[in-house]
């Protein structure tokens, strides 16, 4: 069991930075891969961005360049810095453990980008 619980959501304006949190109730070092993903309104989740137990990242193609997936293992926490933020980065950003062949969710947090 995971529990995962996220913060750092908020409104910004186009061109704005923000930084989400993941805090992790286990050590994420023994985590398969930890994952930020993000619903829109009305539209279906996606993944955003991954790191690995080895510390392999990866980013979607849409935020490639502007977001950045981090961890600091000594805190079990998972970051992700999001710079020049569009208004099309709105959504709820979740934060996902897979372990083994099992996954966890946090509760989410809404980032809105908006003038």
């Amino acid at each position: 069991q995971v529990q995962l619980v996220e913060s750092g959501g908020g409104l910004v304006q186009p061109g704005g930075s923000l930084r989400l949190s993941c805090a992790a109730s286990r050590n994420i070092f023994a985590i398969n891969s930890m994952n930020w993903y993000r619903q829109p309104s009305g539209k279906q989740r996606e993944l955003v961005a991954t790191i690995s137990r080895e510390g392999t990242t990866s980013h979607a193609d849409p935020v490639k360049g502007r977001f950045t997936i981090s961890r600091d293992i000594g805190k079990n926490t998972v970051f992700l810095q999001m710079n020049s933020l569009k208004p099309e980065d709105t959504a709820v950003y979740y934060c996902n453990a897979h372990l083994y062949s099992d996954d966890y969710w946090g509760q989410g947090t809404q980032v809105t980008v908006s003038s």
